[in-house]
């Protein structure tokens, strides 16, 4: 077996792999957030990227770090409809935010992850409540692309039931 193919323990690994390691998976669940059609393979390798990633940032990162972690992984769980993680997932990365006093764009994305989380379980006050505090705090992220980056995201959430969205009542 080659050197190139020998499986090292990961306490073996130098920072910067892991933190590369930590940026590829990263990237790599926002590959399949972003693909069109998924299969339950890609859901299931989505989810794996995503906590992998947090593995991964939880030995070399920063707050920020993890914060932007838990709320992947609170995303993921959302689009899989996987509710008690996505809540738990969301509330840990508010929990890094006032931890460490994250503002910027962490803090109202950690909103965005509450309410999308909420309204996954149908808990649509909870998920207004979440919205408002989100829109609020995005007023004041600096960086338009990021500002309007958080708003679009607003936009996907779910505001009431499916059934009444189809039905238009």
């Amino acid at each position: 077996m080659s050197d190139a193919m020998t499986v090292r323990k990961v306490e073996e690994l130098s920072d910067a792999d892991r933190r590369r390691l930590a940026v590829d998976l990263f990237n790599l669940t926002w590959t399949y957030i972003e693909k069109p059609k998924r299969t339950p393979r890609d859901d299931d390798a989505m989810l794996e990227a995503a906590y992998a990633s947090a593995y991964f940032w939880s030995l070399i990162g920063k707050p920020e770090n993890f914060a932007r972690s838990q709320w992947q992984l609170s995303r993921v769980n959302a689009i899989l409809k996987r509710v008690e993680p996505a809540l738990y997932h969301a509330r840990r990365c508010l929990d890094y935010c006032e931890e460490a006093d994250l503002w910027g764009w962490d803090r109202p994305f950690a909103y965005e992850a509450l309410a999308r989380a909420h309204s996954v379980a149908g808990d649509f006050p909870q998920a207004e409540a979440n919205l408002a505090a989100a829109r609020t705090l995005g007023e004041r992220i600096e960086n338009e692309g990021d500002r309007k980056l958080l708003f679009s995201d607003l936009e996907t959430i779910a505001r009431q039931p499916v059934e009444k969205l189809a039905t238009g009542s």
